[in-house]
Parts: C-alpha cells; structure tokens; sequence
C-alpha cells in the first residue's frame, strides 16, 4: 500500500515529513482507512511534541499510539506496527517519486479550486500565480541512506512477518510468501490453466489483506475471470453460485467489498494506464496477465523490449505491491510435465533475468487429465518459517478442479 509506505519513510526521516505534509491524504485515509489515518494522527503528534526527534523506533511510535487512542486488540496493533516497520524502504528515490506525484495532484486540485474563486472574486490571482509557482516547483530531496544491517530488522521483516500465503501449501514451504518488492511470473501452454491458478491462489490471499487485489487482464473475458473468482473464493460449481446469488452476493460483499478489482487490457492498454490506476487504488498484490501484451517499450529486438518490460515490473513490485505475471510458454512445452527455463516464450534470458520466481505449469499430451506439474526453476526469495531449503527448485504434481475453479495438492 503506498500510504503505508510513504508512512515508513516518515517515521525513519522526519525531514520527508516536513517537506510533503501539507499533501498527504489524510481525509482520504480517515474515510477509507481507519488504522492507518490513526497511525498518521500518533506520528503528527509525536513530532509535534518532541520537535528535536528525526525517528520514531517502534517503541516510541507503540507509546505514543497508546497516549492518543483506546487498544482494544493489543496483538492486533502489535502485528500492524510490524508489518509497517517491516516495509523495505532502501529505494528511497522511488518513494521520493511518489511523494512528488502526491504533490502535483494536491497542488493541481488547491489550482483548480482557486482558478474557481478568483472566477467569483473571492481569491486574487496573485494568490493562484503563487500556487502554480508551486506545481511547477523542480525542488528534489536527494539521499544516500543504506541498508539497515540490524540483524533483528531484517529477521522481523524478511523472514518472522509472513506476507502474502498460497493456498497450496508447498508452495509455502518451497517459494515462501509475497512480499513487498516481489515479482516473478507463471508460464504455460494455452488451456493449461493459467487463469484457474490465479483465481485458486488470488482468492485466498486476498483474505489476509485489507488492500486490493489488481488483476489486469487481455486474456479472457473479464466477465468469465470475475466468475471464476467467485467459484474459487467459496469452491462451488457454477450451477451452485447461480442458484443462490443473493446468498453469495452478500458472502462475498462481506468478505471482500470492493478489493478485488479486474481491469481489461485492449491491445492500446499500456504501462501509462496500469501506473495510473495503481496510483488511484490501495493495491496488496498486482496480476498482470499477460505481461507480455502490455505496450510501452520499444526496441530494435524482441528480447529487448521484453526485458525493458519486465524491468517495468519489477519496479512497480518494488514501490506499491507484489507483482505476479503470465506469459505463455513456448511450443518446446507442448505435452511436456516439467517445464524448465528454455520452455518460456520467445525472450532468450530476458524475461528470467528480472524475475525472482519463475514457476512452471505443465501438462501430460492427455487433453483429458487433471493432473498438472508444477516446477518451480527460478527462487531468489527468502521465504518463511517453515520453508524448507530442499524445496526451493522443487516440482509437485497438483490437481486442477476446472469446475471450482481451484487447484490442490495431490494426497
């Protein structure tokens, strides 16, 4: 979530703070994110009583909650302070970015109203030639800040603070969770079960999050995708979701509101459209299927161009949410179980190279089998308590259930 981001990089550097608060929304996140506007409230106050502080560690910022506001669930707060304090903020020039963007768009609004005032003689233009001043400030905060090598830090945040959780199981104990900054990609041949996958395992971790899930899609209907999520979420057949829709209606609104969000992708969709809408949301995990189709770079080969592309990716992994891709294996993984790096789609290394997960799905040449084959040949992530090391380039033969749009493990 960019709010909480951006949160982070204040309680670690006070003069972020003193530069960009007048344009954070605050109104905003009292609305439509309550503990997180609590959190902002505790940090203004903290500041503001102890002018000559330029952190606050985590213990100050625990105290200081406490001060302004009734806990109810101590663990609950705890677990919350942590994630916030696990988020990795070592690219501070890209948070800076963000900040900038949040900026241009307060000001822009500040302008829109005072154009509107002077219009009925209640501002002075001299008043509206400042605030366009302002907008079209160039000033930048540069930094040099490091890692934080503090052993605890990064225990708490890489490996004690699970993040996102699949809901197959060894996928837990051989990739790990999804954290913050995470990006790799699935690839299969068509009809395998690409989008099954992503519906099995989206609707699981969107119930341990309060954020969106964004899942921008050129592959097939939106309409069918969104059905899917359905039947995946409660693990029904169509037949059951279609005989009861006011009771799963509700279900659903009560489970997950409005978080889960599909956008389609026409052929002119680019990387411009997808920044935009993941500025305008509170995305948790982002789905880009399929990757590949996106527009926005140019090169004089292939390969380069999907390189740039995947570079993209990993960037908006980094600053706003985990990033999950698709692409197509190529015609060397047509009836083939295992599938390895050479089986991916006309890239060379490219696509590989920027990834720090590649998972496999492949399929025996029997149209008519269940069976699917999962080989994980790409893991740079550190994964969680109980990963376990001799699974980290390990295979599974799973089962996909079409009909529930769910995939499980075998017994």
């Amino acid at each position: 979530m960019i709010e909480e981001i951006i949160l982070r990089l204040f309680l670690e550097d006070r003069k972020y703070l003193d530069k960009y608060k007048n344009y954070i929304r605050l109104n905003y996140m009292k609305d439509n994110l309550s503990n997180l506007y609590k959190l902002y409230i505790t940090m203004f106050n903290y500041y503001t009583k102890y002018k000559d502080k330029v952190i606050i560690n985590y213990n100050d910022m625990l105290v200081e909650y406490n001060l302004n506001y009734t806990v109810e669930d101590k663990e609950e707060l705890s677990s919350y302070l942590n994630r916030i304090y696990a988020i990795d903020i070592s690219n501070t020039e890209s948070i800076v970015q963000l900040l900038n963007k949040h900026k241009d768009k307060a000001i822009a609004g500040d302008i829109a109203k005072l154009a509107l005032d002077l219009e009925d003689g209640t501002a002075s233009k001299e008043t509206l030639l400042n605030k366009l001043k302002e907008l079209d400030s160039t000033e930048q905060i540069t930094t040099t800040k490091h890692q934080s090598m503090d052993l605890d830090e990064l225990y708490q945040s890489q490996i004690a603070t699970p993040g996102l959780r699949w809901r197959i199981d060894w996928l837990n104990k051989s990739l790990g969770s999804l954290r913050l900054g995470d990006f790799g990609f699935l690839f299969a041949r068509p009809e395998i079960g690409k989008t099954t996958f992503l519906a099995s395992e989206m609707t699981h971790m969107v119930t341990q999050t309060d954020g969106d899930i964004l899942w921008f899609n050129n592959e097939e209907q939106s309409q069918k995708v969104a059905i899917r999520c359905y039947q995946a979420l409660f693990g029904i057949t169509t037949e059951q979701l279609f005989s009861n829709i006011e009771v799963y209606k509700q279900k659903y609104q009560e489970l997950i509101g409005d978080r889960i969000r599909i956008f389609d992708l026409e052929d002119s969709s680019n990387t411009k459209r997808i920044e935009s809408i993941i500025q305008s949301t509170n995305p948790s995990l982002i789905i880009i299927d399929q990757l590949d189709k996106v527009r926005g770079f140019k090169a004089d080969r292939h390969d380069l161009q999907m390189k740039y592309l995947y570079q993209w990716a990993r960037e908006i992994a980094k600053t706003n949410a985990p990033v999950v891709a698709v692409c197509q294996a190529g015609g060397s993984a047509e009836g083939k179980a295992w599938l390895d790096l050479n089986d991916v789609d006309s890239s060379k290394t490219a696509k590989q190279g920027e990834a720090d997960w590649m998972l496999g799905i492949g399929a025996e040449a029997d149209a008519m089998s269940n069976s699917r084959y999962l080989k994980i040949n790409k893991n740079k992530l550190i994964g969680d308590k109980d990963t376990k090391a001799e699974l980290r380039h390990g295979n599974q033969a799973v089962l996909i259930q079409p009909h529930i749009a769910r995939y499980k493990e075998m017994v």
